[in-house]
C-alpha cells in the first residue's frame, strides 16, 4: 500500500534550490546533506526533495539535472507572490496571466533551472467548466 509520494529533482544547485523553496514558498527542511535535501511544507504536508545528479544512488547514465519538469505550487494570491518573486530577482519565464482553463499563474525558474508554476485557481471559461469533476 502506498504511504507517500513526492518528487525528487536532480539539481546541480542543491543548497541554492533548497533555499529558494524555503524562502519563497515556506518549505522547511526535514533532512539535509550537501547532496540531498528533503523539504516539507508545514501547512500542507507536501514534500519535495533535491538531489545532486552525480550522487552514486543514481543509476549510471541518468545523473542529469531535471529538465522538462514543471513543479506546480498553488497559492492563495499569485498576484502578490509574483510581485514578491520579481522584487527578489527570481527569474520569470512566463509573466503573470490568466488562462481560460481556470488558472492565473506565473512561471519562474529555481536556481537549478526547474520551472515552478505558481498558480491561483480562477473561474474557468464555460468551454472548460465541464472538464472538471465534481
Amino acid at each position: 500500500m502506498l504511504r507517500s509520494s513526492y518528487p525528487v529533482l536532480c539539481t546541480t544547485a542543491v543548497a541554492e534550490s533548497a533555499g529558494f523553496y524555503r524562502a519563497h514558498f515556506g518549505f522547511e527542511t526535514s533532512f539535509e546533506t550537501e547532496w540531498y535535501v528533503s523539504l516539507r511544507h508545514p501547512g500542507t504536508g507536501d514534500e519535495l526533495a533535491l538531489l545532486a545528479p552525480e550522487h552514486p544512488s543514481i543509476p549510471n547514465g541518468y545523473g542529469v539535472a531535471a529538465r522538462g519538469v514543471l513543479v506546480n505550487l498553488e497559492v492563495d494570491d499569485v498576484d502578490a507572490l509574483a510581485a514578491t518573486l520579481e522584487a527578489a530577482g527570481v527569474p520569470t519565464v512566463q509573466p503573470l496571466r490568466s488562462e481560460p482553463f481556470g488558472q492565473r499563474h506565473v512561471i519562474v525558474r529555481d536556481p537549478g533551472g526547474v520551472l515552478v508554476d505558481v498558480i491561483t485557481e480562477i473561474e474557468p471559461a464555460p468551454e472548460f467548466a465541464a472538464a472538471f469533476s465534481a
